[in-house]
């Protein structure tokens, strides 16, 4: 489902967003943008997935454990790719995009916004929306609550989306408490407690809850391609993507028993995050120069076959092997800094 969600996320770059908003794609895919608008969506299935797989990830842990095994997992492919993106464009030195030194190192910390610099890749808005709701998972495991009151800390949290989106439209609140994506978190979250612990009424309220919030997401989404492209899919069509979303993901959950984690499955969903870091940019340049040699199509087989090479490498020979021994040197260090500040609580 993760290489699912990167694909769609691809194609929609590709064969929709190059057409309209810089670096423009010289040579189009204009026939596949009425199916590919909805390819943005991929990132809210992401999103769903990341509530399920932290919130299992998290039970049993406590937030040191969580901390240093989120930042294993997150931060060696960030900067791998982000560097090799940052390299590619300054050897491309397209107007469009980033490429001074200092772009590199505000990008270092991921939220490179914060220290008025672009990211590097389009793509990364997300994942400091990732690092933010694994912060929320970290302080509950700190304060011992993430197991306990799962429940209701989701059901404060969905309180809390629908009256920010609806009334308060507070900037700052959607970015603390991620409101605007909170549905999509929080409906991951509350699959996995059932997965983990049975159904029960009020665990299938907040997932009802959850979808009929992610609905409002929707017209969020379709205000963002009114503002930016100058149209966006009806209502109704947009729905009923979302409905394919929650479906995929359900569908996931109901085959999981079905389908083995096989080396191929295995390597299908460690492609995922390299491919997602590196394909807006890079791709969209590579096809730039490849398309009037090859032609469009050629060019698009050829960039795909890089990308998922370059994933590969990035996901088995640098993030796998450096993962368990990161994981060794941060968390003695990070417990001992936890036990001087006194913030050594069990989860």
């Amino acid at each position: 489902m993760r290489l699912v969600a990167a694909l769609a996320v691809l194609f929609f770059h590709y064969f929709f967003h190059g057409s309209y908003l810089p670096p423009l794609l010289v040579h189009g895919y204009p026939e596949a943008g009425s199916l590919a608008i909805y390819g943005y969506m991929g990132v809210n299935l992401f999103f769903l997935i990341s509530g399920f797989v932290i919130a299992w990830s998290a039970e049993g842990r406590n937030w040191t454990e969580f901390a240093a095994a989120r930042f294993a997992r997150l931060y060696p492919g960030f900067l791998v790719c982000m560097t090799a993106s940052f390299v590619v464009q300054t050897l491309a030195a397209n107007p469009t995009l980033p490429y001074d030194p200092s772009t590199w190192a505000a990008n270092l910390f991921i939220v490179a916004p914060a220290f008025n610099r672009s990211f590097v890749d389009g793509v990364y808005w997300s994942i400091v929306l990732e690092i933010v709701f694994y912060g929320w998972v970290a302080i509950a495991l700190f304060f011992g609550v993430f197991s306990r009151w799962k429940l209701q800390l989701v059901a404060a949290w969905l309180l809390m989306s629908v009256l920010n989106e609806s009334v308060v439209h507070s900037t700052a609140l959607q970015m603390v408490f991620i409101t605007q994506y909170a549905p999509y978190f929080a409906g991951g979250i509350i699959a996995q407690h059932i997965v983990a612990k049975g159904s029960s009424t009020e665990a299938l309220l907040l997932l009802g809850a959850a979808f009929l919030l992610s609905c409002k997401e929707v017209t969020a989404g379709a205000d963002w391609m009114q503002a930016h492209f100058g149209f966006s899919p009806p209502l109704s069509s947009l729905l009923a993507a979302n409905v394919v979303v929650y479906a995929l993901f359900g569908g996931a959950l109901l085959l999981r028993r079905r389908i083995a984690p096989t080396p191929l499955v295995l390597i299908l969903g460690g492609l995922t995050y390299p491919l997602y870091l590196l394909h807006q940019e890079i791709g969209t340049l590579w096809l730039n120069a490849l398309s009037p040699a090859v032609g469009r199509w050629a060019a698009l087989a050829i960039v795909l076959t890089a990308l998922l090479s370059a994933s590969f490498v990035v996901s088995f020979f640098i993030e796998k092997p450096i993962r368990k021994p990161l994981i060794s040197l941060l968390l003695p260090r990070l417990n001992m800094m936890a036990s001087k500040l006194r913030l050594d609580r069990p989860a």
